[in-house]
């Protein structure tokens, strides 16, 4: 493979909404490129995990090398990042951004501008990208390409009167977004000449290759049997294979200046590879690292359990597995009285949560149960000290307590007009702050601050099912704010279950409270004994239920007679329950955990 001159090579990554079309287009692009031969292609070919494939969504970005002969008789070389388009995965999309010069954007021609169009648009305008509006979906009836260009301009702001009509299904005019992409988008800038300077994009674990990284060079280049350094870590190591995706692992010789590829060099841990890196040679290096990229900030935290403790190192070793290839993820032994042992974990949201938690069981055969999410509290104490608050179980007592501070959240909503209504209410029940709100063509877009607490619970999905999937949501985190919250424990039999416990606002705790307990009426089965389910606020019980005993019929054999024997054996049964509730335990069912922290 040759090296190519750095004005015919093209960076440029896809970004768009949540199922507008971005993994379609990136398949289009290739087979039209006749990067891989027709027999191997699939649908989404980029979108590796099963798991992706069944959700229909991306979850890591991924990189592909296409050779396009272009009308001007010259050959470029094409580098894709297909990025996620979700906003738990945002950190994913950044990496990916500062690795191109350009990018596409695909807006779907019906549904037009959505929220997470906006928050990726706006990565990619940070980034410093040119930017190639292109409207997907051109062939449903639905589509009005007009509409959605003039609303392109009027909200992103971006001049969209030659935006591409394609339709990535068909494969309609995906020849002028080659062009587009040839003409429209810069080339990169390096030079050959000066120290290898290269940006570490990515990286992940193989099993037969160890540590595959993911590499943008900027300056210089990098050759098989290389020492490098990677300046943030100060670790050095050989190259030992170089090359780079057509999708499938094609080696070269070297990678110049503007060139995506990826080396292997004998790294054992992708956590000796910190994405955002500079990697350069070890002699004559470079003076100063690349900008690189803030650390991702977990946001939700909740614990996982296995649900046979004889399976906890099975998930410790599946954990450190996973960790290997998201750097995103991070995880710190805990115990629970109700549930063992297990692991507080941090994720960067709900979805991530749930991918993760669906990876475990699914790659490493694991049966798990999950705690209710919670955020990070900052706690002020009297002593002028303060802490950070991850699991509700652990916080301090209330009397040393100052102040609690809550993460809040400024969260954009575009909603049809006719939701509109109550999404506010959803908005205001979560102790919702309206920012903003104004008219985006046919669709309304709010803009709140909300808590984060009350959003990780299940803001979404409430969202999704009000506005029947129409209103789409973007957020960001802005700052701590001090909250009227207090730790509400749920007991059983008198029994403090500490998984079970939470932070929550003192206006909302009554009715949680005895949300949680009815549910849990349900859920427990019933023992030989009355079992009261109890929520408290310290001392005192705001909501109770009873779960009634069984009750054998010990009177069946009297037929007559009198009364006294009757009362007798009653009075013997009422003895041995009070003695069964002093000393029984009360068995908690996996799913009455699992059901009671999925609260409406």
């Amino acid at each position: 493979m040759t090296t190519h001159s750095i004005d015919n090579i093209r960076n440029f990554s896809i970004v768009a909404h949540i199922d507008h079309g971005k993994s379609t287009l990136a398949d289009r692009l290739i087979q039209a490129t006749g990067t891989v031969a027709a027999r191997d292609m699939s649908e989404q070919m980029l979108d590796s995990m099963d798991i992706e494939r069944e959700r229909g969504i991306t979850i890591k970005a991924q990189t592909v090398r296409l050779e396009y002969k272009a009308l001007d008789g010259k050959t470029y070389i094409l580098n894709l990042m297909d990025t996620p388009g979700h906003v738990d995965f945002a950190y994913e999309v950044s990496r990916s951004l500062a690795a191109c010069e350009g990018s596409l954007l695909v807006v779907d021609a019906s549904q037009g501008v959505e929220a997470q169009t906006l928050a990726n648009v706006y990565h990619a305008l940070d980034a410093g990208h040119e930017i190639v509006p292109v409207l997907n979906k051109i062939d449903l009836p639905a589509a009005e390409p007009d509409r959605i260009k003039q609303q392109i301009e009027d909200v992103i702001g971006i001049d969209a009167s030659n935006a591409v009509p394609i339709s990535a299904k068909t494969g309609l005019n995906i020849d002028l977004v080659l062009e587009a992409i040839v003409t429209r988008l810069p080339p990169p800038k390096g030079d050959e000449t000066a120290p290898l300077k290269a940006l570490l994009v990515d990286s992940w674990y193989d099993a037969y290759l160890g540590v595959v990284v993911l590499v943008r060079v900027i300056d210089g280049s990098l050759r098989k049997g290389q020492k490098i350094k990677m300046l943030g870590t100060d670790a050095h190591y050989e190259v030992d294979r170089i090359g780079v995706f057509t999708p499938k692992m094609k080696d070269a010789v070297t990678l110049g200046p503007g060139e995506m590829g990826f080396i292997t060099a004998q790294i054992k841990q992708v956590a000796d590879t910190r994405v955002g890196d500079t990697i350069t040679d070890e002699k004559k290096g470079c003076a100063e690292a690349l900008p690189g990229f803030k650390p991702a900030q977990p946001v939700v935290f909740c614990g996982l359990f296995p649900v046979d403790a004889a399976d906890f190192e099975d998930l410790r070793a599946a954990m450190g597995r996973l960790r290997l290839n998201d750097a995103s993820f991070s995880y710190e032994m805990e115990s629970s009285a109700a549930l063992g042992f297990g692991f507080r974990c941090g994720f960067l949201g709900l979805l991530h949560l749930e991918i993760i938690q669906e990876r475990l069981e699914r790659e490493f055969n694991l049966d798990l149960i999950a705690t209710a999410p919670s955020v990070i509290y900052k706690i002020k104490l009297r002593d002028g000290s303060e802490i950070d608050l991850h699991n509700p179980a652990d916080m301090p007592d209330p009397t040393v307590i100052l102040a609690i501070e809550e993460p809040w959240i400024r969260a954009t909503i575009l909603t049809p007009d006719d939701y509109l209504g109550a999404v506010l209410k959803l908005c205001q029940d979560r102790r919702g702050i309206q920012v903003d709100l104004n008219y985006v063509g046919k669709r309304a877009m709010a803009t709140y601050d909300l808590p984060l607490n009350e959003v990780v619970f299940d803001f979404y999905d409430r969202l999704k099912s009000i506005s029947k999937g129409y209103a789409s949501f973007d957020y960001t985190i802005t700052d701590y704010k001090e909250g009227d919250l207090v730790k509400m424990s749920i007991l059983v039999n008198a029994e403090p279950v500490d998984a079970l416990s939470m932070l929550v606002h003192r206006d909302r705790a009554d009715s949680r409270g005895r949300g949680m307990v009815e549910k849990l009426k349900d859920l427990i089965p019933q023992h030989m004994f009355v079992i009261p389910i109890q929520a408290a606020i310290g001392g005192k019980i705001i909501a109770r239920e009873t779960v009634r005993a069984m009750r054998k019929d010990v009177t069946a054999k009297c037929y007559g007679g009198d009364a006294t024997r009757k009362r007798k054996l009653l009075e013997k049964q009422k003895a041995g329950k009070k003695k069964m509730r002093q000393f029984g335990k009360v068995e908690i069912p996996q799913e009455a955990f699992i059901a009671a922290l999925k609260m409406e």
